[in-house]
């Protein structure tokens, strides 16, 4: 018995996507098993799944970017509500350097979002492409421990930023640098998110890793913390504009959640090096992808 889903491409001019009830059925087994994945990996690096997501979505389901977007950005919800949780519990997330930094990722967000509707799908996935490079490139350098400073940054220490985290040598404090500098590149990230529909966790993370120096696992739980009030301030925009699929961004938002709870609980025991070169290489492979298909127009 045939059906038609008229999903994220029944605005499309190119007609929407016809399946049977079987194939329906699996579409949205794998789906929801690929956002289990991506959910699970987006907690363990701080990204927010939204990389692995899109190009799941669009490259292999053959979903519309603009659709893709808007679940990218409830999986993105969905992955920080389940990982925030359990950060939070394991002591990893800097409440005061979130709350802080998410006043200039919510702002440039809105105006992300705004922005987006005025941009082809063309050049969103090559932008898009472009920045899983950046992601796979900066996934490969080497991450050396930041040294703790001699003297506190004044604006840190006033805000009282710095903090203490749990190593296998004991308790190690840290101290915050650069606020401003972080605080302008996370208006960046907002944009980024709002624009290609992730939690744009790679640029959060790498601004509190190695430009504030706050330890990269508190940067990754700290990401984390982020990424869902980041992508609820342009996910309404999306709304409104119907680019919000139920029939995708239900399976993609439970399967990110449960990957996210998984995620959250392995990262205290992960070996981040080796899970940075794998997830490089899963990005790369997705990067040259997402830039051809948009330099061809075929998205």
């Amino acid at each position: 018995m045939g059906g038609e889903y008229r999903g994220a491409r029944a605005n499309d001019p190119r007609g929407p996507v016809r399946w049977g009830a079987v194939d329906l059925t699996l579409f949205t087994l794998a789906l929801f098993a690929g956002s289990v994945a991506a959910g699970m990996l987006g907690a363990l690096t701080g990204l927010g799944g939204g990389v692995v997501i899109i190009p799941l979505l669009v490259l292999v389901m053959g979903v519309d970017l603009r659709y893709a977007i808007g679940a990218s950005l409830v999986a993105v919800i969905a992955t920080s509500a389940g990982a925030a949780a359990t950060f939070r519990r394991e002591g990893l997330t800097n409440l005061r350097i979130g709350i802080l930094l998410e006043v200039a990722t919510t702002v440039g967000a809105i105006a992300g979002a705004v922005v987006a509707a005025y941009v082809s799908r063309s050049v969103i996935s090559t932008v898009f492409g472009l920045v899983l490079l950046w992601t796979a490139w900066t996934s490969f350098r080497p991450v050396k421990p930041g040294a703790i400073a001699e003297t506190p940054d004044p604006l840190a220490t006033r805000l009282r930023l710095d903090g203490v985290v749990a190593t296998p040598d004991g308790p190690r404090p840290y101290r915050v640098r650069r606020v401003p500098a972080g605080f302008l590149v996370m208006f960046g990230a907002g944009v980024l998110s709002a624009l290609v529909g992730i939690g744009s966790g790679i640029v959060k993370v790498l601004a509190m890793d190695r430009l504030m120096r706050v330890p990269f696992k508190v940067s990754t739980a700290t990401s984390n913390f982020m990424i869902g009030v980041t992508a609820a301030a342009s996910v309404g925009v999306y709304l409104h504009r119907g680019q919000i699929e139920p029939a995708l961004a239900a399976p993609v938002a439970l399967g990110a959640l449960g990957g996210a709870f998984m995620g959250g609980r392995l990262l205290p025991r992960v070996n981040v090096a080796v899970l940075r070169r794998v997830f490089a290489v899963v990005v790369l492979l997705a990067a040259v992808q997402m830039i051809y298909r948009g330099a061809a127009g075929r998205v």
